[in-house]
């Protein structure tokens, strides 16, 4: 494991041929939905997690943030995913997100995207970038992974970085995907490097449109079992997010 001693480090500082193709730095008051929605969702639709994903009701935008908050009310657990597909998606580039993490126990924040495709060939086939998980249970570790095919039923493809305080310090969460290979890094720093030798369709679904996710999940196969109900609300706060591609 490493531990950072400096937050805030842009990869894309000192990546040269690349350019700004995409940003949002969450200015205003309500969330640009150009760019963004809303996944609706009820307890159990994905890894038994026991929260409610509503319709905009757990999201702020406020003072140059974005705001997603997972709350406990009248006995349920409420939060947010905020998605850009069928809106903003990308394939290859530089994206880089920065954002501070919810704390506690039961939490399961992700900064992640998907193959726009997965209407259509379903999960793994479609492919996931993860490019920050966080699990409340193991605090400062953050997990980078890659699903596919070729890794379904398990997650042979990631890497872990232990960072300091992601709870009320931001940090830069990156990734740079390449017709070649995807590095994950956080503050400027490698997390985790994967290069199939030979690419086919089941351990590279990479070369299509992806788009972004940003939620907190509650509970569930990895963030559970156990939630501390003081916990809450628990706040993810994504300050900006950006793409570059190669010029």
């Amino acid at each position: 494991m490493v531990m950072l001693l400096v937050t805030g480090s842009s990869i894309a500082q000192s990546r040269k041929g690349y350019k700004l193709v995409w940003e949002d730095n969450f200015n205003g008051n309500t969330l640009n939905m150009n760019y963004w929605g809303h996944e609706v969702a009820n307890p159990g639709w994905v890894n038994n997690e026991l929260q409610r994903y509503t319709d905009g009701e757990n999201v702020q935008v406020k003072k140059g943030k974005l705001l997603i908050t997972a709350k406990k009310e009248n006995n349920e657990y409420t939060s947010a995913r905020v998605i850009s597909r069928d809106k903003k998606t990308f394939t290859y580039g530089l994206v880089e997100i920065k954002a501070k993490l919810p704390q506690g126990t039961g939490t399961w924040p992700a900064l992640w995207m998907l193959g726009q495709n997965i209407s259509e060939v379903s999960w793994p086939a479609c492919g996931e970038l993860d490019i920050m998980e966080h699990v409340g249970k193991h605090p400062n570790f953050i997990h980078s992974s890659i699903h596919n095919s070729s890794g379904y039923g398990a997650t042979p493809y990631t890497g872990i970085m232990e960072i300091e305080d992601p709870f009320n310090k931001f940090h830069i969460y990156g990734m740079e995907w390449t017709e070649e290979y995807i590095n994950f890094m956080i503050d400027g720093k490698l997390v985790y490097h994967y290069q199939p030798a030979n690419k086919n369709k089941d351990n590279w679904p990479f070369d299509k449109p992806f788009y972004l996710i940003f939620n907190i999940a509650i509970g569930g196969d990895w963030g559970g079992p156990v939630v501390d109900d003081t916990l809450f609300p628990a706040v993810m706060t994504v300050d900006w997010v950006k793409v570059y591609q190669k010029k």
